[in-house]
C-alpha cells in the first residue's frame, strides 16, 4: 500500500515534479484522494534518478514520513534528472519496518515499486519463493511482501525477459497463488516505464515527444491525466503509451491479450 510515480521526459529538478504539484506524492503521503486502501503513507519514502551517461541510478530512502525529512527539500531543489521512480510507503502488516523496506528497490539500471500487497503473505508465495535462486532469496533487501515481488520480477529481467513481460508474468503468477492480491507494480529503466494495474489506482499523464508521467493518483488537476483500467499492463516512453489488458486469470486460457495505442 503505496502512493508512487514514475517520470520520463527533460531534465527537471526533483522537487518540480515530486513537491511542487497541487497535489505532488508529497502531500499524497498524508492526503492521497484516491486511494483506495490506508490513508496515509507514513511509513517510509524513496526516490530513485538517474545522471546522465550513467545507467545506474542513484537513491534517497528513508524509514519515516517524507513530511519529516527536511533534507530532502534541499536536495529536491538541487537534483536534476530527465528519469525518476519515488514512492510513499503505508506499510502492508506484517512486514518489516526500516529503510530497507522503502521502495524503490534496485539491481543494476532498474528501480521498482509495488502499491498493493499479497494477501496471505508470507505463506501464499512461500511455493513460489522456492522457484527463485537461494542467492536471490538471501539477497532480499527487506522481509516483506513487496521485496518477494521484486525478487521475482528480477528473477525474470535476468533471465532475459523484458520489463513487461517480467512484470505481466509476475502478476499472474502471485495473483493464482494468491487471490485477492493487489499489484500494481512500477518498473523503469531510466528509458522506459512499465506499470500494471492491478487492485488499485493508476493514471498517466503524457506529452507525446516531450514526457510521461505514470502515478497512483493525478498530482494535479490537469484534464488530460488519463486513468489505466484495472488488469491493464502499460508501457511508456516519453513519445507513447501503449496499454494491454492483463489476462483475466477466469478467461478462457485461449483468449489472449491485445494491444491498445493510448489516446
Amino acid at each position: 500500500m503505496c502512493r508512487h510515480l514514475a517520470y520520463l521526459g527533460p531534465e527537471e529538478p526533483l522537487g518540480r515534479i515530486l513537491l511542487e504539484p497541487g497535489h505532488s506524492l508529497y502531500r499524497q503521503s498524508w492526503a492521497p484522494r484516491r486511494q483506495r486502501y490506508g490513508t496515509v503513507n507514513a511509513d517510509g519514502f524513496g526516490v530513485g534518478w538517474y545522471a546522465e551517461a550513467d545507467p545506474v541510478p542513484a537513491r534517497y530512502r528513508r524509514m519515516g514520513p517524507i513530511w519529516a525529512d527536511p533534507s530532502f527539500a534541499d536536495l529536491a531543489r538541487v537534483v536534476r534528472s530527465g528519469a525518476l521512480l519515488a514512492a510513499v510507503r503505508d506499510a502492508t502488516e506484517g512486514c518489516a519496518a526500516g529503510e530497507a523496506s522503502a521502495a524503490p528497490f534496485a539491481a543494476g539500471r532498474w528501480l521498482f515499486s509495488h502499491n498493493g500487497a499479497v494477501a496471505g503473505w508470507p505463506r501464499s508465495v512461500a511455493e513460489l519463493a522456492r522457484t527463485l535462486p537461494p542467492a536471490e532469496l538471501l539477497s532480499l533487501e527487506a522481509r516483506t511482501d513487496s521485496a518477494i515481488v521484486w525478487a521475482l520480477v528480477l528473477n525474470r529481467l535476468r533471465a532475459g525477459d523484458e520489463g513487461a513481460q517480467a512484470l505481466a508474468d509476475t502478476v499472474l503468477e502471485v495473483a493464482a497463488a494468491a487471490p485477492d492480491s493487489r499489484l500494481n507494480l512500477l518498473l523503469t529503466d531510466g528509458r522506459t516505464i512499465t506499470a500494471t494495474a492491478w487492485g488499485d489506482t493508476l493514471w498517466y499523464l503524457s506529452q507525446p515527444g516531450r514526457y510521461t508521467v505514470v502515478a497512483s493518483e493525478p498530482y494535479d488537476d490537469d484534464p488530460q491525466w488519463q486513468e489505466v483500467p484495472d488488469r491493464t499492463l502499460l508501457a511508456a516512453t516519453p513519445t507513447d503509451v501503449l496499454l494491454t489488458p492483463l489476462k483475466d486469470l477466469h478467461d478462457d486460457p485461449a483468449s489472449a491479450p491485445h494491444e491498445e495505442p493510448s489516446t
